[in-house]
């Protein structure tokens, strides 16, 4: 499967392709920019679900964000 629609499918279902948010950050398959892309897509469907309201699923995906940031270029310390 070519990685564009790779990428594509597991923005549609994150959870269909790994276990944990930071499964997400270990994928060497994607750049940082991607696995952002894949987080944010994980986020929007933990609070469609949950109804928004804070969960430990959705502090686990922001805490996997936060790992990718701060490795980007132009994140400070």
């Amino acid at each position: 499967m070519p990685k564009k629609k790779l990428l594509e499918d597991i923005v549609q279902d994150p959870t269909r392709y790994h276990r944990a948010p930071f499964d997400v950050v270990r994928d060497r398959r994607f750049s940082d920019a991607e696995r952002l892309e894949i987080l944010g897509a994980w986020e929007r469907e933990i609070r469609e679900r949950d109804g928004g309201e804070e969960s430990e699923r959705l502090q686990s995906v922001a805490h996997a964000r936060h790992e990718v940031e701060k490795r980007r270029p132009g994140a400070g310390p």
